[in-house]
């Protein structure tokens, strides 16, 4: 049961029956979200991908095409996500030496009538998952963790910036 101190959940309609939000009376804006997350794995891994050694070639090069498709995607992994003509789709990563890590950072763009936070957040994921799928030979202890959304731009409920 809902009360006023409590946000509705806009994929539910009022029978509480799951619904694709309707976003056709909405204005088409400019709208970004980025995400990250992060895969820990062992030190030799983390040598042999850093240093190209990797026997299956280039794993960077591979998780950020996988990132990149997952976010075009999206719709069809989540259900009720709305399809989205994205104008870009950036996938990155940070070596983090001293924690044997790397980040992955996704950043999504399009002029569109919702928002991108979870294409944003798919890039990040499949991104995380190629990366181990790729390693989980030589190491099987991988660890994918903390995934979020770090910022969103546009549309009617403005800017958003995760806390640091």
């Amino acid at each position: 049961m809902t009360t006023s101190n409590t946000p509705k959940l806009s994929h539910l309609n009022q029978k509480g029956e799951a619904n694709m939000v309707d976003v056709t009376e909405k204005a088409m804006t400019s709208r970004t979200a980025t995400a990250q997350g992060f895969i820990r794995m062992n030190r030799e891994t983390f040598e042999l991908i850093t240093t190209g050694k990797h026997k299956k070639g280039d794993v960077f090069a591979v998780a950020r095409i996988a990132g990149i498709q997952a976010a075009k995607k999206c719709s069809d992994l989540i259900p009720l996500c709305h399809p989205l003509m994205l104008s870009k789709v950036q996938v990155d990563f940070t070596l983090d030496n001293e924690h044997s890590q790397v980040k992955v950072t996704s950043l999504c763009r399009l002029t569109g009538q919702t928002g991108v936070e979870m294409e944003a957040l798919t890039a990040v994921s499949v991104a995380c998952l190629t990366l181990f799928d790729m390693c989980k030979a030589a190491d099987p202890a991988m660890e994918i963790h903390d995934i979020k959304v770090l910022s969103k731009a546009g549309g009617k409920s403005g800017n958003w910036q995760a806390i640091k």
